[in-house]
């Protein structure tokens, strides 16, 4: 994964994703961004278009599985990017999204910039 950077964000330290890296498809390309982490990274910030698209549909149980492992290594999954589409044919996925972004281990975001915000919200 040598296009995902850590960069401070916010104050934060945020593995930032490459939208042309490779496709999260399986609970073990998670665990490999988790591990990616771990050189100091509080947060992974994953681009919408890098997920497989069994994440956004829920009943297949993929994103409650990748949203537990970060959950588990204590790390911020954030997914960035205009979701819109998936958001428009589920509703337990906005369900979620809105759940998720009430809490602070799971955040879907537009950009890089909401992530900013976001954070120093917290901060």
């Amino acid at each position: 994964m040598p296009d995902d950077v850590v960069r401070e964000r916010a104050g934060v330290q945020v593995l930032i994703c490459d939208p042309d890296g490779p496709p999260v498809a399986t609970v073990q390309d998670a665990v490999d961004l988790i591990g990616a982490a771990f050189v100091g990274a509080e947060a992974v910030a994953v681009p919408a278009s890098r997920l497989d698209e069994r994440f956004f549909s829920l009943s297949t149980g993929f994103a409650g599985e990748v949203m537990q492992k970060f959950v588990n290594y204590r790390l911020r999954l954030v997914i960035v990017g205009d979701i819109s589409r998936h958001l428009a044919a589920s509703s337990a996925l906005r369900a979620l999204v809105h759940e998720s972004n009430r809490a602070n281990h799971v955040w879907f975001v537009s950009d890089l910039d909401e992530l900013d915000a976001r954070l120093r919200a917290v901060a």
